[in-house]
């Protein structure tokens, strides 16, 4: 989440961080123009560096090809903290690869900006996005988001006896039936443990590993072995794995805990030696259309911010879900500390 406190600072308004900033400082608005996609077929086509699930990459790169006839997309897929290093690597060496940069990890786009490796650019689409969603500079924006939920097997479980929220977590009834992911290792449980500990406090944590807790690595995978009956319900995980599962007809039920679910952003920008300039503008503001997002709601169990997209059926509106917000800059300075804390109570 951009430029937005942990609920349990909310009051603080991110008074520090956020002093003198404001949107206006970010260029002016874009539409796309006949000149600009005539420039851009020129340049013929597009490198977009993700961490978006490869099936809905694919498809989204498939939909702006053949909107724009003529460009095409040069796609690479891989996970956020791999993309990143690899960013870093080209960019140290001053190897000018990726137009679009997209990941899930909000703390890289800090670090990016603090560099000067991004690429200032405002979509009109985003002009009426949250203003937490978007860079102030209008270096980033978040294009996708999910969150990370609690789940539990519904042949295992009855909706009655379902856990709540996370303090639930403790009772007895649930030792050996947990299952989460960890934060070493997934940008997701990282922010997730990032508002947790400042929500509930490591006490909290502490107490969840004296409860039998399987632990496993992204957050891909508690989703799984819930819908699996490996474990009856998990402490953390991807909602959008949930959804999958349990529309393709899995016996997994998605929990907004009580306390507050945490948002996960992805955020996405030009870099700043984008090698195919006018096919990045392109195909970054064709990211934040609504026929782009929906793709990403509708295709990838995502989140959008684009007020014209449409919640599938069966799924919860995010207005009626209480969310957790993370400060990417603060997480940034407690990352190593967090890890350190983690390992203590659930080995690294």
């Amino acid at each position: 989440m951009l430029l937005k406190k942990s609920a349990i600072v909310a009051t603080l308004a991110c008074a520090s961080m956020c002093a003198g900033v404001s949107w206006a400082t970010a260029p002016a608005p874009y539409k796309v123009t006949p000149q600009l996609i005539k420039a851009a077929q020129k340049e013929g086509k597009v490198s977009f560096y993700t961490s978006i699930g490869l099936k809905v990459a694919q498809k989204l790169a498939n939909a702006f090809e053949k909107k724009y006839p003529g460009i095409s997309v040069e796609l690479e897929r891989s996970g956020a903290e791999r993309n990143f290093q690899r960013i870093n690597q080209e960019y140290g060496s001053k190897i000018y690869n990726a137009d679009v940069y997209e990941a899930s990890d909000a703390v890289q786009f800090v670090d990016l900006k603090a560099k000067g490796w991004l690429q200032p650019a405002v979509p009109d689409d985003i002009v009426d996005y949250p203003k937490d969603e978007k860079d102030p500079d209008g270096d980033y924006a978040v294009v996708r988001a999910t969150l990370s939920v609690m789940a539990y097997n519904t042949s295992l479980v009855k909706k009655a006896d379902a856990p709540k929220g996370y303090k639930e977590l403790l009772k007895p009834e649930w030792k050996g039936k947990i299952v989460k992911g960890h934060p070493a290792y997934s940008g997701t449980i990282m922010t997730e443990t990032f508002d947790l500990s400042h929500l509930l406090g490591w006490d909290y944590f502490k107490k969840l590993s004296e409860q039998d807790v399987m632990q496993v690595q992204s957050a891909t995978v508690p989703p799984k072995k819930v819908a699996q009956g490996e474990r009856a319900v998990m402490m953390d995980g991807s909602e959008y794995i949930v959804f999958v599962l349990r529309e393709s007809g899995s016996p997994i039920q998605e929990i907004y805990p009580v306390e507050g679910t945490p948002l996960i952003s992805g955020n996405a920008s030009i870099l700043a030696h984008a090698p195919h300039p006018n096919a990045a503008r392109l195909f970054y503001h064709y990211i934040f259309s609504t026929p782009a997002q929906q793709l990403l709601v509708d295709e990838g169990g995502l989140r959008s911010f684009n007020p014209n997209v449409k919640d599938p059926k069966g799924r919860t509106p995010l207005s009626k879900i209480k969310l957790l917000h993370s400060d990417p800059a603060q997480l940034e300075k407690e990352v190593d500390t967090i890890k350190k804390k983690y390992a203590s109570y659930f080995g690294g």
